[in-house]
């Protein structure tokens, strides 16, 4: 039989990172997953995995939850960075803590998980790291601004770092969803500028028209255990590609399609999408 591989999630109490623990988990892999509140987990669908406490924006977390994990294992095959969250604002009313929060959380946050890793899978000869990226990362999306530039960051990052660490035997790659229903849409934070103005803030038609749209579309999106599937058929696999488009035919081409198109085209596609 062959052994088991162990994966760490971050990120696993909801959403796609829950997803992909759980079904990996009922699929026979050794998972262990993570969040920053495993105590209020009691009874949810992360019964058959071990979650354990961390929280990406604190230094220490992550150290004190990677020398556990490490402790506990011989070995970790994967790391499945999934933890983030999201801020819907326009740049202008994001406050500058707002904007620190979001990048803190989505870039930095992932980037203390990985290099909680790199010297063990360096160490070891071997090693996945897959970084959930978005669609969003791709192409700038209204009103996600932020959003977007935290993982128009991770792309930049991964690119860079997959030319690092492979004289290592590490593989690194991104996975880039479109939109999946999942709790990340309720649990999207509006900023506090727009909340306080409401009607009376000059982005209020546009940022309604869009934000709304995200919602139905993300409300009507595909089961996450599409993504779950995807990195099952990741894991083990030995030259992995730089980045992996999963969602509707029509999201993955229309970012496919942007650096071959004139950019007031494209442009004119993102207007009409969300109505601005």
């Amino acid at each position: 039989m062959e052994e088991k591989k162990t994966i760490v999630v971050t990120g696993a109490s909801s959403g796609i990172g829950n997803a992909i623990a759980t079904y990996l988990a009922k699929r026979g892999e050794n998972v262990i997953g993570t969040c920053r509140n495993p105590a209020s987990r009691t009874g949810k669908a992360d019964e058959f995995f071990d979650m354990i406490a961390l929280d990406i924006t604190r230094d220490d977390s992550v150290k004190t939850a990677f020398s556990k994990i490490f402790e506990g294992k011989k070995t970790v095959d994967t790391l499945v960075c999934c933890a983030g969250m999201g801020i819907a604002g326009s740049v202008e009313e994001t406050s500058i803590e707002e904007a620190h929060l979001q990048m803190d959380t989505n870039y930095c946050g992932t980037l203390r998980t990985i290099k909680a890793v790199l010297p063990k899978f360096r160490e070891a000869g071997r090693g996945q790291i897959i970084v959930m990226s978005s669609l969003a990362g791709v192409a700038g999306i209204p009103f996600q601004s932020f959003y977007s530039s935290s993982k128009f960051a991770l792309e930049g990052l991964v690119e860079a770092l997959r030319l690092e660490v492979a004289p290592f035997g590490i593989q690194v790659c991104l996975v880039e969803p479109g939109d999946f229903r999942t709790g990340f849409t309720d649990a999207r934070v509006k900023v506090a500028a727009y909340l306080a103005g409401g009607e009376a803030s000059p982005y209020s038609k546009g940022f309604e028209a869009t934000v709304g749209q995200m919602e139905h579309d993300e409300r009507a999106g595909a089961d996450p255990i599409v993504i779950a599937k995807l990195i099952e058929k990741l894991l083990g696999k030995r030259n992995l590609s730089v980045r992996y488009g999963v969602g509707s035919i029509f999201q993955r081409l229309g970012v496919k399609i942007k650096n071959f198109m004139p950019s007031r085209l494209f442009e004119a596609g993102l207007k009409s999408t969300y109505h601005l």
